[in-house]
């Protein structure tokens, strides 16, 4: 990729030229270059991670004094994954418009709003609207997402882009658990009376990564948006579908982050720091082995990775709607937790159908080689940022449920009752679009297609996606 210079882009650390795929350029400057902005923007993603689940653990510490109830708080956690989910759209965009290291610098730096904002707020007497307001805020450590992949995707050349990509995602991911174990080192030393001990951990850190990406990180000046390739993605129907399934995956693993501490003190009568000594093992054992769903989609196809993981999330799930019928908690925890798991394994899977159906289309349309790759490639990661925007919103909608559950039942059975109905609808529909009588993407054509024509001349094959 090549790019003029221009006058408005000097003096900010652009490169104007960047050709990851030629491997002279790549093993002489492109993989250190590359190395060196992978680090510092999973440092950024990571805290904006934090950030985002930042009221998973400030319930945590809200008291009786504070005059909020179960499905208050459960409204609490679910705000910021409906704004994180929004923002997930504009923030896959602003790579192109302001550049890989401005923006992540701009996006790094305005996770300071909710956590000083948090920080003056969080006391008793303070209103229910106010909070409300404040957790809205934190949306934008989620919204952190779609910029970060965005960026290191266009660093990296198409054979290094799973790892890349991977790690920055687990890293980030790896932020939900790290800072519900700093709330619980808080709550375990000095009480639930301190949770602006918390904000003080996280306020030098958002300086600091700011600070680490304007230093050390690049803008690629070649990205351009590519509004074209949005607009085709969003008019396909599998970018609804694996909307659909990923809300199944990521959207359980974040809602359930979110929820976790809030359902073992409303389930179980834990205290805080009984909760939160909890709620950070299942966030923990999801983040870290999304690679792992992702390497056995490469070597079984990631539909049928998906639907067994489906299913292996129903059966979980009746096991957590009979240890909350039974209040067993050892049982419980077991279940939930390979809920946590399951959902992890499940990202990786989902995510990794996404290049693997765009692909599966170009060959349908009678395209070959390096015009079908780039066809793929062009409409799948269009297709990522609106498919990982959409899964975010899951989390609410977990979050809501289980707001329903205890404000109408005093119980999280129904919630789970509902989640096993919806991994059963995510199941059939995995089967039915994508495995049912689906014949193997390598196998020849039934027959040659007119390439000037669009139009798909047979049903493209999705058995290795």
């Amino acid at each position: 990729m090549t790019a003029p210079t221009t006058a408005a882009r000097k003096g900010g650390r652009w490169i104007e030229q960047w050709d990851p795929e030629d491997e002279t350029f790549w093993r002489e400057k492109g993989e250190r270059i590359a190395t060196r902005n992978l680090v510092f923007s999973i440092l950024s993603e990571h805290i904006g991670f934090s950030i985002w689940s930042l009221w998973s653990v400030m319930v945590l510490f809200m008291g009786p004094e504070y005059g909020v109830d179960a499905a208050g708080k459960f409204f609490l956690v679910a705000m910021p994954t409906l704004v994180g989910g929004i923002l997930r759209v504009p923030y896959t965009f602003a790579v192109a418009r302001f550049g890989g290291r401005n923006w992540t610098i701009i996006s790094a730096a305005t996770l300071l709003v909710p956590a000083i904002t948090a920080a003056a707020v969080m006391e008793p007497g303070t209103s229910y609207t106010t909070f409300m307001v404040v957790a809205a805020l934190t949306g934008v450590g989620g919204g952190n997402f779609a910029s970060s992949m965005t960026n290191i995707n266009s660093f990296y050349p198409l054979r290094k882009k799973g790892w890349a990509l991977g790690l920055n995602a687990g890293g980030g991911n790896i932020g939900v658990p790290v800072i519900q174990l700093i709330g619980l080192l808080v709550i375990g030393t000095a009480g639930a009376a301190h949770p602006r001990l918390v904000l003080a951990v996280y306020l030098p850190l958002i300086v600091v990564a700011a600070a680490l990406s304007a230093l050390f990180m690049d803008n690629l000046a070649p990205v351009r948006n590519d509004s074209g390739a949005a607009k085709e993605a969003a008019r396909d129907a599998h970018t609804w579908i694996m909307s659909l399934l990923y809300i199944g995956t990521f959207g359980s693993f974040i809602g359930y982050s979110f929820a976790f501490g809030l359902v073992l003190q409303n389930q179980f009568d834990r205290t805080p720091l009984q909760a939160a000594s909890l709620t950070f093992i299942g966030p923990l054992l999801g983040s870290l082995i999304r690679p792992v769903g992702g390497r056995l989609a490469d070597a079984h196809g990631g539909a049928k990775i998906t639907l067994w993981t489906f299913a292996a999330m129903a059966a979980a799930t009746l096991v957590v709607v009979y240890a909350s019928a039974q209040k067993s908690l050892p049982v419980f925890l077991v279940g939930f937790i390979a809920l946590f798991v399951l959902s992890g394994l499940g990202n990786g899977a989902t995510f990794k159908m996404i290049p693997g159906i765009f692909q599966a289309k170009a060959l349908a349309r009678g395209l070959k080689g390096e015009e079908a790759a780039s066809y793929g490639r062009r409409l799948s990661g269009a297709a990522m940022g609106l498919i990982g925007a959409v899964g975010a919103l899951g989390g609410l909608g977990i979050n809501l449920v289980f707001r329903e559950s205890f404000a109408s039942a005093h119980s999280g059975t129904p919630a789970f009752v509902s989640f096993l109905a919806f991994y059963a609808v995510c199941s059939a529909v995995t089967w039915a679009v994508y495995l049912r009588g689906a014949r193997p993407a390598s196998a020849p054509p039934a027959a040659e297609p007119d390439t000037r024509d669009p139009r798909p001349e047979r049903q493209p094959a999705y058995a290795d996606v």
